[in-house]
Order: structure tokens, then C-alpha cells, then sequence
């Protein structure tokens, strides 16, 4: 007959201290859990009283019209898309997709805004 030369270790290795700290551990957790979300989904009053104001550090011409408004934005959206499309070219791999996908996002945006300004001006 072999003899082992590992024992079998005992049937409960758990001590009365290990489980009271392992309860204490997730009581602490709960509490942060419970901070965590209060805070997010029901922040305290000093952060909703008061309504945020934007900067007028740069800020739109309150009179401008809608059309010069969408045609600037569809501008600028075709210049993004340009600049996407380059840095892609510059890339490989995982960070081109990205890039490209960023530019599709942004010609999306572009043909949205191109479709407002026929809205606009059916010409």
C-alpha cells in the first residue's frame, strides 16, 4: 500500500474570523456600491440647484439664420471628414478602423445636415 505524502487537507478550512471579515468585505462594498449610485443617480442638492451656464467665451451669433448656420456646419463636417480620411491613411490595423469609423460617423452627420439645408432651401 502507497502512502501519501500530501495529506488531504481538512473538510472545512474556514475559520470563524475569515468569514466575519469576509462579510464585513462585502458589507463595506455594498456601502460604496450604494455611495456610488446615490451619488450618480440622485446627486446631491449643491450640484442641481443651480442651472448650468454655458460660456459665451465662444459663442454663435444669437441673429444668425438657419441656412448659413447648417451650411458652416456641413463645411466643417466635410472638412473633419477629409482630415479622418488622412490620418487613416496614416495608420494600421485596429487604429485605421477606428479612424475610418470616425469618419463614416461624421459623413453620416454631414449627409443629415445636407438633407436640413435642402429642407431649408428646396431651391
Amino acid at each position: 500500500m502507497n502512502k501519501k505524502l500530501v495529506p488531504d487537507p481538512p473538510f472545512n478550512t474556514t475559520t470563524p474570523n475569515a468569514e466575519a471579515s469576509r462579510t464585513e468585505e462585502l458589507l463595506k462594498d455594498r456601502e460604496a456600491i450604494k455611495r456610488a449610485l446615490d451619488y450618480y443617480l440622485d446627486p446631491p442638492a449643491q450640484y442641481t440647484e443651480k442651472p448650468r451656464r454655458p460660456s459665451t467665451m465662444f459663442i454663435v451669433a444669437p441673429n444668425m439664420d438657419t441656412e448659413s448656420l447648417l451650411a458652416h456646419a456641413y463645411e466643417s463636417l466635410a472638412t473633419a471628414s477629409v482630415l479622418a480620411s488622412d490620418f487613416a491613411n496614416d495608420l494600421i490595423g485596429p487604429q485605421r478602423h477606428t479612424a475610418l469609423a470616425i469618419q463614416q460617423v461624421i459623413m453620416l452627420a454631414e449627409l443629415a445636415v445636407n438633407r436640413a439645408l435642402d429642407n431649408v432651401d428646396p431651391a
